[in-house]
């Protein structure tokens, strides 16, 4: 795989000619050394983390400090996908000027080429006043975990044409705002067709169907290794859950038992010299 490094320019051209766009999620050093190495063009460093990392129960806990951490890491790992830092809650919400700084952090400080986030009408300003400063910006619209436990829930968005209404306006006043591309979550594929049919930038989906320009997925959960729930649309593609969990009782029990450490696994001296060392015990 070739390591150039791809651009928002090579995500256009993708979509222009009908190759479709594969993004994951990744929050340390060594899952984004190997999504990279994979090939996947957009590494989103997620607010996920929240919840799949550091054990929260949901996004809304994570911190802007604890995103930019993450994203140093995610930096060193890469050479060649897209890295996308997740704005966090409240981070984009008071003001245009707070958004600004923000993003720019995530883009100076964090090593990432764009920023992403949540809302469609009502964040049209906030995402222009972001692209005008410079910074590119990824969209997402439908289901928006931060804002999801205060309304109604983690639920599939569009099933009612007045909210299916909607969520095309959201995803029009998005790209009329300058985003490179808009994250479709948890909505009906009539919807996503619809979207699709208005909207020029490209289409990522998680839980959005087939007709999206690509797809991302949380990384944890198509390797297995979230399991406090799987959303319907996940796919596992690894079930690294159990296989680390028999690795580790395995492990547990092998030490128990004298197993290991096996005398492949231990450092020796050089005969000679244990000799050496032997005689000067014995003089003492």
């Amino acid at each position: 795989m070739e390591k150039v490094k791809l651009t928002i320019s090579d995500i256009f051209r993708m979509k222009e000619e009908k190759r479709k766009i594969t993004a994951v999620t990744a929050y340390d050093y060594p899952t984004a050394l190997l999504a990279d190495k994979a090939g996947i063009e957009i590494i989103l460093v997620g607010d996920t983390c929240s919840m799949v990392v550091l054990g929260y129960d949901s996004t809304i806990p994570i911190t802007m400090d604890e995103m930019i951490h993450h994203c140093k890491a995610v930096k060193r790992g890469v050479k060649r996908s897209l890295i996308v830092g997740d704005m966090p809650f409240m981070s984009f919400n008071v003001g245009k000027e707070d958004a600004i700084r923000n993003a720019g952090r995530f883009i100076k400080e964090g090593g990432c080429d764009a920023v992403k986030l949540e809302g469609g009408v009502v964040m049209r300003d906030t995402v222009k006043a972001i692209v005008d400063a410079g910074i590119p910006v990824m969209g997402h619209v439908g289901l928006t975990p931060q804002t999801a436990t205060f309304f109604s829930g983690y639920k599939v968005r569009g099933k009612e044409a007045v909210e299916a209404m909607r969520i095309i306006r959201d995803a029009e006043a998005l790209e009329d705002s300058g985003v490179f591309l808009i994250v479709l979550e948890s909505i009906t594929t009539e919807v996503t067709r619809m979207i699709a049919d208005k909207v020029k930038v490209p289409l990522i989906g998680i839980g959005a169907g087939p007709d999206c320009d690509g797809q991302v997925l949380v990384l944890h959960d198509l390797l297995g290794l979230f399991d406090r729930f799987v959303p319907r649309f996940v796919k596992r593609y690894a079930n690294l859950n159990e296989e680390i969990l028999k690795a580790l009782e395995t492990y547990r029990e092998e030490v128990q038992k004298g197993i290991f450490p096996a005398d492949q696994h231990c450092y020796h001296m050089d005969k000679s010299e244990f000799e050496k060392l032997q005689e000067s015990i014995k003089k003492k």
